[in-house]
């Protein structure tokens, strides 16, 4: 295949996937910046690769590319984080802004939420949430992106539903009891 074909083997099968790769580079690195350098050392390396796509689902490839990139970076500039890949470590939720109405204070307080949520699963756990319920892509693409089997993929797909349904319940309502002084004495009898 010529350079010139595969450049727009390229633009046909990958670019249209830019936005779905930048979001799973975002999520696994958690930053904008180190994302879209993840992203662009992704696209060169899936541009000099592309003869090795079989087919024309170039979206799983893609994913699997940037994984793999992601992995790269992570190990180059971040050695710590994946030392500790299983770490819960990752910021809360943003508190809306006062002036907002209140019911888009509240969806993006929600948003805000989720968006933590995902945030503080780790990293192994992340990535399957991420690639099943953002990206939509079945358990087979997944299994082949990560490189593991799909039985791996429904138990960590399961533990990070779990652990987000964990982060997003309502927090347990206190109970109340009686503050100072003795509590009431029932009346015995027919004693007034």
């Amino acid at each position: 295949m010529s350079e010139d074909e595969q450049r727009r083997r390229f633009e046909r099968l990958a670019l249209p996937h830019l936005g779905a790769a930048y979001n799973l580079a975002r999520w696994l690195t958690r930053n904008d910046h180190d994302a879209q350098d993840v992203v662009q050392e992704a696209f060169l390396r899936a541009l000099r690769y592309i003869g090795t796509l079989r087919g024309d689902d170039g979206r799983a490839w893609l994913l699997q590319v940037v994984r793999h990139t992601c992995w790269t970076w992570l190990e180059a500039n971040r050695p710590a984080e994946l030392a500790a890949l299983n770490s819960d470590d990752g910021d809360g939720p943003a508190a809306p802004a006062s002036e907002e109405p209140p019911a888009l204070a509240q969806r993006k307080a929600e948003r805000a939420q989720i968006d933590g949520a995902i945030a503080s699963l780790p990293y192994l756990l992340r990535e399957v949430l991420v690639l099943r319920e953002l990206e939509e892509l079945s358990y087979a693409e997944i299994a082949r992106i990560a490189d593991i089997p799909i039985g791996t993929v429904m138990s960590r797909l399961s533990r990070a539903r779990e652990r987000m349904r964990g982060s997003l319940a309502a927090p347990p309502r206190a109970q109340l009891r009686q503050v100072g002084g003795a509590a009431p004495q029932p009346r015995q009898g027919g004693q007034k």
